[in-house]
């Protein structure tokens, strides 16, 4: 977490040097470009995360809390494969 303190230290990066560089000049050695397997295998971000109040299993919340924090984002992960298995299913059986 920021602090007021933390926000008034004065930056040490060179920002003038900074602006005056074109595109050329930026080293990108250690970004390796990305091609199409990357993109194909991107994950489209779905924008900011609704609060809901959902009921479960006590033994299923027993579970995943077990695994400590971040939990919420692990069943997220997990109610998100099952979405994307079941549009894949639905686009199979379409075809």
């Amino acid at each position: 977490m920021m602090s007021a303190k933390n926000t008034k230290r004065q930056s040490k990066t060179d920002w003038k040097r900074v602006d005056a560089m074109k595109d050329a000049d930026i080293d990108f050695s250690d970004a390796p470009e990305l091609g199409p397997d990357f993109f194909k295998n991107a994950i489209f971000w779905p924008g900011p995360k609704k609060q809901i109040t959902l009921r479960v299993d006590p033994d299923v919340l027993t579970f995943f809390r077990k695994h400590g924090r971040g939990y919420q984002t692990t069943i997220n992960a997990v109610l998100r494969k099952y979405m994307e298995a079941k549009k894949g299913n639905a686009v199979a059986r379409r075809s």
